[in-house]
């Protein structure tokens, strides 16, 4: 029996734990293996605290007993336009021996359930493989029209520019 529920800010050890098992949710043919020696990085406690804390910070996880199975993280994005927000799904993960049983779209229609009863009708996701899009257009999203911009998504790490907390 698989159950959901989301995170607060008490919750920062299943964080550590997603940390520490990140390739049991992972997908397979994601490129290289993860090496031993570049393990996912634990969260900082407090900074992992203020995160879950974070009202637009949702993230549920579903659970067998006491194993977590998967789990599901989003921001709410506040927007100028429409109703003045919308969901980005960030990331969405099964641990492998329980994939192909429905946990993954148990926990989308939880997401969606947690949209409708906060009055938020628009969610985005940059599905980034063809795994990922499958899954996506089984529970019922479609590609954006190819008349729309699509992004490049790029990043920058400002290395030794951060500010000390």
């Amino acid at each position: 029996m698989i159950t959901i529920r989301r995170l607060d800010e008490n919750d920062v050890p299943v964080l550590t734990l997603l940390a520490a098992e990140d390739s049991e949710f992972d997908i397979d043919v994601r490129g290289e293996p993860m090496e031993a020696s570049d393990p996912t990085e634990a969260p900082d406690r407090a900074r992992a605290r203020e995160y879950l804390a974070n009202p637009t910070v949702l993230f549920w996880i579903s659970l067998d007993g006491k194993i977590v199975t998967g789990f599901l993280q989003c921001l709410v994005l506040p927007i100028r336009t429409g109703r003045g927000r919308e969901v980005l799904l960030y990331e969405i993960g099964v641990r492998k021996q329980y994939r192909r049983q429905g946990v993954g779209r148990a926990l989308m229609m939880h997401m969606e359930s947690w949209m409708r009863a906060n009055d938020i009708d628009e969610m985005w996701v940059a599905a980034d493989n063809p795994g990922a899009e499958h899954f996506y257009k089984a529970c019922g999203y479609a590609r954006t029209p190819s008349g729309y911009f699509q992004p490049v998504y790029m990043s920058r790490e400002l290395d030794g520019e951060h500010a000390d907390r």
